[in-house]
């Protein structure tokens, strides 16, 4: 095995070598991701705009498919950078120099035209573009091209499209991995909860690690203006709200669109270009502070440097290659002026938008993918009915009394699985639902909204009140005992601190209003998420809800990590107005701090499961293992019943105690000392006595370092008979030279050998 490990050195070694060379191997370049008409289209039609620019030669490839359609129209073209909100290109082109002066006057056809030109020196851009931009995930950068009339000076094209590296922090890789991490975490809490007795913990982990992505996904769900960086970061986590990426064309889409306008839906429906096209330039990743006036430009391009194309050297395009073909048709670039009705907001419409689902389609998605959920769980608990229903007919069933157990307790199983898939869907079809009443958009969509709402108001506060009742000070409901089903309300805490789960169902409900209803004012949506999540983790400091101080750190720092992440939230507030560099740089540190969460919860996955004690025994190869007082306390105090029935650290050193008063009867010619349950003072005497064969007592107890015993001198044969009073001991004094030695257990021949120590396993344990 050894020697098949040892063959993938230098395959592993030369990939990593080569892993920065394949990086540092990429050109670095800017190129275009989506276009839009910054003014309506007058006299130019555009159909393809691919343009990218190269830092390596300083040079500039373009591909533009246009048509015009306006006669004798000569035009100089304007060229307009923003990254990140500074402006390092503002030139005026000469467009009749190009192509041997095709383009003077626009030919009345459709035309396509590509080249490359390589910028003159007095141009320098690499300068003024620092070399992150070719690096940073999710560049916020745009071009603007603007077509003036040489005669009139009147605007006849304005063409907007932003500009990408190739670089994103939404990857499918991530939605994969999140996605098996919870998948994983569901199979392994159904495998525990149907053969450990009592509750599951990895039941209850599944719920948080659930509510950790559906944290992560509705910090982008606010009324903010995110830097794409960390917009794209929380997509990854869209699956965990119902929300699966989808295109404009898909069957689903095309229904609930077609579902919509039947019933007095009003609302554009999702566009095939992304949404890119249609954010808000006030936001990422325009980083604009308004809406740029084509006519304002034509002023400032008469100022800025011209530059006459017949003089530039013109490239070989064969050498070049766009990192992005992709083609833009004509009629499916919208235009984007401040009076568009199309304008995407900040908060849900952009992210719901970034998935391939029209706002208006947001509700009507949950409540599909809700439905198939609950046909999924209907499905799995009548077949696992059926499959237990079967094996107790079968002789396995006799030999294992479990199964027929298991089968009598199957109804509490289904209705606690079933709770627990309403915990997990009730905060996505909470703010859907009622940001769909905002909407006012089709009535049947409002009438599934409240019926869907009350089913799943009905099914998790009736569980809540069972559970919650018997913890509560009120006497009325002091000795009722929580029915099982509920277990995934009463698991997690404390027998008396079940009441926690009040706040915990307070803190969802308020997020789901405020992000529905507080929509447009983004500042207000962050500070309350900051004050809940305060309030949640003060509770959680004073009740100390959960049953051991693991699940209190565990469940305390996920409790601080929404809040900081909340509180970092509050820089994206419009108000106040944050540059757009600051921001990208609290993003990414908010998504890091998110991201560690994450592999934290997956870590404490794989504990729970017990692959760490695999990776153990598999590292140790099987040969070293626990002591048995080792092995004992392990069991006892690993015990996943005790953890998730609500059991205190009380009830384990209880049974230590019990372990510690076991009695074992003696012969009578043994004698032992017995162990003392306060180290006393040096000068305190101990009397050892002989017992009697009915005499019972505790062996094998080790003593602490500072007691020294000695033993007695062998009986003479004027020894008086065993009636006699009890041996003396010799007490140690603190000037003893073996005071502070653990007794040896190598006994001189010339003693007689006393009863030899065989340290208890309790002793070995503590």
């Amino acid at each position: 095995m050894f020697f098949s490990v040892a063959r993938l050195r230098l395959p592993l070694l030369s990939f990593l070598l080569s892993a920065p060379v394949l990086v540092a191997a990429r050109e670095k370049s800017l190129f275009t991701s989506s276009v839009t008409y910054c003014a309506p289209p007058e006299s130019l039609l555009v159909e393809r705009f691919d343009i990218a620019y190269f830092a390596k030669n300083q040079s500039i490839v373009f591909n533009v498919s246009a048509a015009s359609v306006v006669p004798n129209t000569n035009v100089n073209a304007n060229l307009f950078l923003n990254v990140y909100g500074m402006q390092p290109l503002n030139v005026t082109l000469d467009i009749c120099g190009l192509f041997d002066g095709a383009l003077c006057p626009l030919p009345l056809y459709n035309f396509t035209g590509s080249d490359s030109i390589s910028l003159p020196k007095d141009v320098d851009i690499a300068s003024r573009i620092p070399d992150i931009a070719y690096a940073i995930p999710d560049l916020e950068a745009y071009a603007q091209l603007t077509l003036t009339d040489v005669k009139t000076g009147e605007v006849r094209a304005c063409v907007q499209s932003t500009l990408s590296n190739g670089w994103s922090t939404h990857q499918y890789a991530v939605e994969w991995a999140t996605g098996s991490i919870a998948i994983v975490a569901l199979f392994a809490s159904i495998c525990q909860s149907i053969y450990v007795d009592g509750p599951s913990l990895l039941a209850i982990r599944l719920i948080d690690i659930m509510a950790l992505f559906q944290t992560v996904a509705l910090s982008g769900l606010l009324a903010l203006n995110y830097p794409t960086l960390y917009r794209s970061f929380t997509l990854n986590f869209s699956w965990a709200l119902g929300l699966f990426p989808a295109s404009s064309t898909s069957p689903i889409q095309m229904s609930i669109n077609h579902m919509r306008h039947l019933t007095g839906g009003a609302l554009a429906d999702a566009s095939s270009d992304g949404v890119t096209s249609f954010v808000n330039r006030k936001l990422s990743p325009y980083n604009s502070l308004g809406f740029v006036q084509p006519l304002s430009l034509f002023s400032s391009a008469l100022s800025s440097t011209r530059i006459n194309l017949a003089h530039l050297p013109s490239g070989n395009l064969s050498n070049f290659t766009l990192p992005l073909a992709k083609v833009l048709v004509g009629g499916d670039v919208a235009t984007v002026t401040e009076d568009s009705s199309n304008v995407l907001p900040a908060g849900i419409p952009v992210y719901t938008n970034s998935v391939g689902i029209a706002t208006a389609n947001a509700f009507m998605t949950i409540f599909l993918v809700a439905l198939i959920l609950v046909a999924i769980v209907l499905g799995a608990l009548g077949l696992g009915y059926a499959i237990t229903v079967l094996i107790c007919r079968t002789e396995l069933a006799r030999k294992h009394p479990r199964i027929a157990q298991f089968r009598a307790t199957y109804p509490a199983f289904a209705k606690s699985w079933g709770l627990r898939v309403a915990i997990v869907a009730a905060l996505p079809i909470m703010i859907f639902t009622f940001y769909q009443w905002t909407l006012k958009d089709s009535w049947l969509s409002i009438f599934l909204s409240v019926i869907l709402f009350l089913a799943l108001a009905a099914t998790i506060l009736s569980a809540a009140f069972f559970a919650v009742r018997s913890s509560l000070p009120t006497a009325r409901w002091s000795h009722a005992q929580p029915p099982a089903w509920v277990t995934p309300f009463t698991a997690p805490y404390r027998e008396s601190r079940v009441y926690y789960l009040i706040p915990l169902l307070t803190v969802m409900f308020v997020k789901s209003l405020v992000t529905a209803f507080a929509h447009a004012h983004g500042i207000v949506q962050a500070v309350i998420f900051v004050v809940l999540e305060f309030l949640l983790l003060l509770s959680l400091i004073v009740l100390k809800p959960y049953p051991t101080r693991r699940a209190d750190v565990l469940l305390g720092y996920l409790c601080i990590t929404r809040l900081v992440s909340s509180g970092l939230l509050i820089a994206f507030a419009e108000t106040l107005a944050v540059k757009p560099i600051p921001r990208v740089a609290i993003g990414a540190v908010t998504a890091v701090i998110l991201s560690v969460a994450c592999v934290v919860m997956f870590i404490n996955l794989l504990v729970n499961i017990g692959l760490w004690r695999l990776f153990k025994y598999v590292v140790c190869c099987g040969r070293r293992t626990r002591r048995p007082g080792d092995t004992q306390l392990a069991s006892v105090s690993s015990d996943h019943s005790y953890a998730e029935k609500g059991e205190s650290e009380r009830s384990v050193n209880d049974e230590l105690e019990k372990k510690d008063n076991t009695t074992v009867t003696t012969g009578p010619s043994q004698q032992f000392h017995l162990r003392p349950e306060n180290p006393s003072p040096p000068s305190t005497s101990v009397s050892l006595e002989p017992l009697s064969a009915s005499s019972s007592t505790t062996l094998g107890e080790t003593l602490p370092r500072r007691w020294s015993f000695q033993y007695s001198s062998p009986p003479s044969a004027t020894t008086e008979s065993p009636h006699s009073p009890p041996y003396t001991q010799r007490t140690s004094t603190a000037s003893s030279p073996i005071s502070g030695q653990r007794h040896s257990r190598n006994i001189s021949s010339s003693v007689p050998t006393p009863l030899e120590e065989y340290p208890s396993r309790e002793a070995h344990a503590f």
